[in-house]
C-alpha cells in the first residue's frame, strides 16, 4: 500500500486453542493526517487488531508496517514501547492520585521541568482544558477525563494515536458531540489515528475511513457514504444503518429494467443490476429506512408494529400486508400509534441487491449505469 502511514498486509493472529483466527487475514492502510475506524459487533476481531497494531498482540501471519517500517510479521515484532505509539482506553486509565498535569506529563519524564510545564500546557489548551492543570480526575466531568486521558497520548507526540471505545462509558448523547469535538482536536493536532467503536454515529462522526468488520474479516474499507449506499458485502449492507432485505425480481420490461418489490416496481433508477446477475432475475433487494416514504395517498399501507422516538423524527418498522418488514423515518408529528396501517411508498436512487439467501460475505450484483433506456 504505496504513500500508506500505516499499512496493515494479509494480518491474521490465532489464538492457541481457538477453533477459527480472532483476525483472519486482514489488509488496509491509513494515510498520515488520517483518522482510521473499525466498527463492528462484539466479538469481530476490531481490539486485537488495534491491539496488534500497538504492539501487544504477535502476528500470526501478514504484517503491519508503521511509515514503512515493519513493527510486527511473524518473523518480527517490535515491542510496544519501541513502536512510538499514543493508546486512549475505554476507562481512561487516568491516576487518581495525581493532578492533570501530572498525568498528562507522565510520558514526558525526558523533558526538564519548564519545558515538560509548556508541553503540558500546549496539549491541555488543544484539548481545551487549559487552566485546569491542578485539578484531580475525581473533580472532572467524564467529557472532561476523556480529554485529560486524550491530552496524555498525545503528549510525547506519538507517530499514531489508538483509541479503543473512548467514549463507551460517556452518556449516549454526549458521545457523538465529543466524536466531533475529538475528531477537531486530532485534526489540529495533525494526528494519524487509529479507532475503535461499535457505535456507527461515533464512527461517521470521528472518521475518514471506516473499517467494518466481521468474524476476524475486514468487510469493508471505505468512507461512510460508500459503507451506506455501496456495501460491498450483505453483512456490511445490514450492519450499517437502519434497512431490510425484501423479496424482489429484475425483469427487462420494453427495453427499460423494472425491479419488482412487496411494496411496487422500482422502475427509473441511477443503477441497477441487469436481469441476468440472478437466476430468473430472483434476488434480495435492499431497502434503507430512508427509501420508505410515508405518503397518505399511496395505495400500499404497512402497519406499525414498532416505533422509535428520535426527537424530530420516529423510526417506525412496519409489516406489510404480505408479511414482509420495512422501516421508515418519519418527522415526529406524525405521531401514529402502534397497530395504526399507513401509506408508504419506495423511492431508490439505486438499487442493491443480493443473491437470495446469501450469506453475511456475499457481494452484491453489480450495477449497470442508468437502468432505463
Amino acid at each position: 500500500m504505496q504513500g500508506m502511514f500505516l499499512s496493515v498486509s494479509q494480518l491474521s493472529i490465532h489464538y492457541p486453542g481457538a477453533p477459527q483466527a480472532a483476525v483472519d487475514s486482514v489488509s488496509f492502510g491509513l494515510a498520515a493526517g488520517d483518522i482510521g475506524v473499525l466498527i463492528g459487533p462484539s466479538g469481530c476481531g476490531k481490539t486485537t487488531l488495534l491491539r496488534a497494531v500497538a504492539g501487544l498482540e504477535r502476528a500470526s501471519g501478514g504484517s503491519i508496517s508503521l511509515g514503512g517500517e515493519t513493527v510486527s510479521s511473524a518473523q518480527h515484532h517490535l515491542p510496544a514501547e519501541a513502536r512510538r505509539i499514543g493508546m486512549v482506553f475505554q476507562d481512561y486509565a487516568l491516576f487518581p492520585h495525581l493532578t492533570v498535569e501530572r498525568n498528562v506529563g507522565f510520558g514526558l519524564r525526558h523533558l526538564g521541568s519548564a519545558a515538560r510545564q509548556a508541553r503540558v500546557r500546549e496539549v491541555l489548551a488543544l484539548v481545551g482544558l487549559d487552566g485546569m492543570q491542578a485539578r484531580f480526575p475525581h473533580e472532572l466531568s467524564g467529557g472532561q477525563q476523556q480529554r485529560v486521558a486524550l491530552a496524555r497520548a498525545l503528549a510525547p507526540s506519538p507517530r499514531l494515536l489508538l483509541l479503543d471505545e473512548p467514549f463507551s462509558n460517556l452518556d449516549v448523547d454526549l458521545r457523538e458531540r465529543l466524536a466531533h469535538e475529538i475528531r477537531g482536536i486530532l485534526k489540529a493536532a495533525g494526528a494519524t489515528a487509529l479507532f475503535v467503536t461499535h457505535d456507527q454515529l461515533e464512527a461517521f462522526a470521528i472518521g475518514d475511513v471506516i473499517g467494518v468488520m466481521h468474524q476476524g474479516h475486514l468487510h469493508q474499507w471505505d468512507d461512510a457514504y460508500a459503507l451506506y449506499h455501496r456495501p460491498a458485502t450483505r453483512f456490511v449492507a445490514e450492519f450499517i444503518g437502519h434497512g431490510v432485505f425484501a423479496p424482489a425480481q429484475i425483469l427487462l420490461q420494453e427495453q427499460e429494467v423494472v425491479v419488482n418489490t412487496p411494496l411496487g416496481p422500482l422502475q427509473d433508477v441511477e443503477e441497477c443490476p441487469l436481469p441476468t446477475a440472478y437466476d430468473a432475475g430472483l434476488c434480495d433487494v435492499l431497502l434503507r429506512a430512508d427509501d420508505i416514504v410515508h405518503d397518505d395517498d399511496s395505495p400500499v399501507k404497512a402497519r406499525i408494529v414498532r416505533k422509535a422516538f428520535r426527537g424530530s423524527e420516529f423510526l417506525y418498522t412496519l409489516r406489510l400486508a404480505t408479511g414482509e418488514t420495512v422501516m421508515t423515518h418519519v418527522p415526529s408529528h406524525h405521531n401514529h400509534a402502534i397497530g395504526e396501517w399507513i401509506g408508504i411508498r419506495v423511492a431508490v436512487d439505486h438499487v442493491v441487491t443480493f443473491e437470495r439467501g446469501a450469506g453475511a460475505a456475499a457481494p452484491p450484483a453489480p450495477a449497470a449505469p442508468r437502468a432505463h433506456a
